[in-house]
Formats: structure tokens, sequence, C-alpha cells
């Protein structure tokens, strides 16, 4: 490593905000980037450490202290070079990834950890300006063809991948532009949409065929299918989760999802009929992952006059809990930028009733207070607590529960066998059909997109084996960084 006392010398220094009240004027992505001088500070932080365990805690093996390494040689182009080895799409995780790299960073043990996303993020973005990212098309083409189905990050990964090894490949997006969740499910704040159009320019470029407006099984027939030597199911964990509580159909309980991706749209110039507003509304958001989070900041941005968080679980620890030691996953609390725009936070309230009017449209939430009793080698078990009850107001109730699973279209009509959670069941990414694999939130349930990404990684080595007999195509893990 370069540096061998940076991590001495330097302190962790992380990208900055516009102020609450310029961002939520607008859909703009509010990151005030640091200067080239300190990211290339920050890449000097990386510590040698020996065994770099940020390597086994991210999903895509990015070779991180290699390209720490090159951001403090001011070698950006080889630190690009390096990162796109592992990763075809560093301008979304650099975003959006919760960077469990940086929760296994060695440094962390004893002071901040290296600042690995922002380092990612920047290195990709100066390549964009400087034009090192361009297309790469295959010098042979085989004569095989492949479908894929679904754009989001693993769809995309999979269909470069395979692109690569000279395959045919056509991308089947049944929304009207392509990204999958990445187009409509993330928020213009966290990831404006040009992003995504740069690099979709750079697949079209190496070759890949791309067709929106293309449900299989729906307005495309599953059987022109057959007509690809193999087909790769890249649809997502769309399947939303609700509450078995009594006005669930009240006029203005609405799936998170549906509101974020009306936003969205509305934002991109595109016309939505009968849009979920939360302007001078009372809006609560039930559940307290990304997805709730993304839910406080569009109702802030639409001009909400409360927002209001409910968690089912207890608050996490405000540090790394002793039950989650580094380098794993710590159980700790999340406060996101969106929650410092305006939210009132609750942590154990079970939604107990949805109350509407006489026109039926939701005026307020009943709620009781729960605590979770552990008993070992059981379930915890959900106890509310009497005499708790509360009346909250609220014009609307946005639920940010997650997802059940992959929607069953397809696995109904190919005949794809799922598992005891409703994913599609795949061996080594490859369904019960041989030549149908599977990969992303549709195969491992909803995930993160560093993890779709991976999955579409891995699962086109595959395709590429089950087509050619052999795959030249990298595999997490392989190892040795090819020559700069």
């Amino acid at each position: 490593m370069g540096k061998i006392t940076g991590f001495k010398e330097f302190e962790r220094k992380d990208e900055t905000y516009k102020s609450v009240k310029e961002r939520v004027s607008n859909y703009n992505e509010f990151t005030v980037p640091l200067s080239k001088d300190e990211i290339t500070k920050q890449g000097s932080r990386c510590m040698d450490c020996g065994i770099p365990f940020c390597h086994s805690a991210c999903p895509l093996g990015n070779l991180i202290p290699d390209f720490n390494d090159m951001v403090h040689k001011g070698e950006w182009k080889k630190a690009n070079y390096i990162l796109h080895t592992t990763n075809n799409f560093p301008e979304f995780t650099g975003r959006l990834c919760p960077a469990p790299c940086e929760q296994s960073c060695v440094l962390g043990i004893i002071d901040d950890p290296v600042s690995i996303e922002n380092i990612e993020k920047n290195i990709v973005e100066k390549a964009f300006a400087e034009g090192w990212i361009v297309a790469q098309q295959p010098s042979v083409r085989t004569e095989k063809k492949i479908a894929i189905v679904g754009s989001g990050p693993a769809g995309l990964a999979a269909a470069q991948q395979l692109n690569r090894a000279g395959h045919s490949v056509t991308v089947f997006e049944r929304d009207d532009a392509l990204g999958g969740l990445l187009r409509y499910g993330i928020p213009n704040f966290k990831l404006e949409k040009n992003i995504i159009d740069r690099r979709i320019a750079i697949l079209k470029e190496e070759g890949i065929e791309f067709y929106t407006n293309v449900n299989v099984g729906v307005n495309y027939s599953v059987e022109k299918l057959n007509e690809f030597d193999a087909v790769v199911l890249c649809g997502g964990s769309t399947q939303p989760r609700s509450l078995p509580t009594t006005g669930i159909e009240t006029k203005g309980v609405v799936q998170a999802m549906d509101f974020l991706t009306q936003a969205t749209k509305v934002v991109l110039g595109k016309k939505v009929i009968n849009q979920v507003l939360a302007k001078g509304k009372h809006v609560i958001v039930i559940g307290g992952g990304d997805t709730g989070s993304d839910c406080v900041g569009t109702s802030n941005r639409q001009g909400a006059k409360s927002v209001t968080n409910f968690e089912i679980m207890p608050k996490p620890p405000e540090f790394r809990s002793l039950s989650t030691p580094w380098p794993f996953w710590p159980l700790q609390l999340k406060t996101s930028t969106s929650h410092k725009e305006g939210c009132e936070r609750n942590w154990l309230i079970n939604t107990k009733e949805f109350i509407s009017n006489e026109k039926g449209e939701l005026t307020a939430l009943k709620t009781i207070e729960v605590e979770w009793k552990i008993i070992p080698g059981q379930r915890p078990e959900l106890i509310e607590i009497k005499g708790s009850e509360k009346i909250w107001p609220c014009d609307l109730a946005l639920l940010a529960l997650g997802f059940t699973g992959p929607e069953k279209t397809l696995s109904d009509q190919i005949g794809i066998k799922t598992d005891e959670r409703s994913n599609y069941n795949a061996t080594n990414f490859q369904t019960n059909i041989p030549h149908v694999f599977t990969a992303g939130d549709m195969r491992r349930g909803q995930s993160l997109i560093v993890w779709a990404i991976s999955e579409g990684r891995e699962a086109a080595k595959k395709v590429d084996e089950y087509l050619m007999g052999y795959s030249n195509l990298p595999s997490k893990g392989d190892g040795d960084l090819p020559s700069l």
C-alpha cells in the first residue's frame, strides 16, 4: 500500500449535504462532493491490514485496498479499471449501497472506517467525466441468443456479462423505461435518472437490445421465450407485504412503492392519473427501513403537514451492539438524510385500526405499544401493552413493510418451482427448466442492489457454461487482479 501511516494522519471525511431548506425544495441529488485532494487523503487511510475483511463483506468481492491504493497514488484511471473488474455499475452502488464493506473495515475496530463507498463513487464519476468508460463490444459473436426478463441491476449485470461473452442478448422490461427498481422505486434525490440513462447508452452501444412495455406472460407470450437458447429471469421481489389490520382497505392507505413510483414519474414529467399526494396531510409511514425513509423524504418534498414513522421493532442502540461485534453487520440506529429533514420516529408501535370518515377516507390511526418477549429456542412473541392505545391524526398511511416474494405470473406459466419463501427455486441459478435461469431478488428475496449485481454476474457465468460447456467470465473470488 502507498501511505502506510495514512490512517494515523488523516481523519475520515464524508460528503456534506445542502441545507434541508434547499434540498427539500426539489428532487435533485443534494450531496456536496469532497475535493480531489481530500478524496486522495481518504484513499490513503486504507491501512494495509493484511487480511482485508472488506473483501468478504462485499457481495461483489470488490478489490477495495487495490483501488484505494490507486486513488492514494493519483492513478485514477487504474483505480477505475480495478473497480470495474468486479462491479458493472459502481455509480449505483456508490450512491445506494449501505456499504457492508465499511462495517467490516479493519480500521473500524479502533477508528472510523475508510470511506469506501464515497471513494468508489468518486472513481466512477471521474472516469465518466474523463471519458474512460466506453462501450466494450465482444470481438467474436456466438450464435447463441439469450433473453433477460427484467432490467433492474441483476438483469443489467447479467446482460452485460453475457454480451461480453459474445452472446446476443435481449432485455425485456415491463415498465415504460429501463432500470427496474432503480428507475421508479428509488427517489430522484437519491439517484438522478440520467445516471441510469448514461449507463444504458453504453450497454446499447455494446450491442444489447432493449424492449420496454413488454410484460412477459401478459402481453408477450412465454412461448416466445423458447426462441432463445437461454432465459434469465430477473423480475425482482415485487409482491408487497400488507397488514391484517381493520380498515386496511380505507382510501388513504397506500403501498409505499405505489406512492414512490407515482412521485418519481411526475418528477420525470410523466402523467399520473389520480396521483397520491402528501401535500397538506398528516402522513404516517409504517415501516422503518430504506423504503420507509424514502417515503419520509418524498412526503416532505410534497409539502406534508407532518410526517411520522412507525416501527414495530425496538429502537436500535446508538452505537454498535455487543450482539453484532466487528466484522458483522451491526445492530445500530440508522438515521437517514430523509429522517433529518423532518420526521417523528416511534418504535415498538403496532397499528390496530385505520379509522375513516363517512366517505371512507382515512382520518386517523389507532395504535398500541408493544414489547417483544424473548423465549430461548422459540420465535419472539409480540406482547401488547394494555392501556397504551393511542389515536393519531392521519390522512395518508404509507405501508413500507417490504415484500413477500416475486410475482407468480412467470413461474406458473413456465412451470418453475418455488421454495418455501415463495422465491423462484434454483440450483446454481438454474431452475427446474434447464434453459431457464433466475437471479437477483426473484431468486434470493428482497435484498440489496449490490447483491443484485453480484447475482446477475454469477448467473451469467452459469448460463455461459450451460451454453458453451465452459466460461471465461469472472466469478467472485477468482482471485488475481488482471494486469494493469
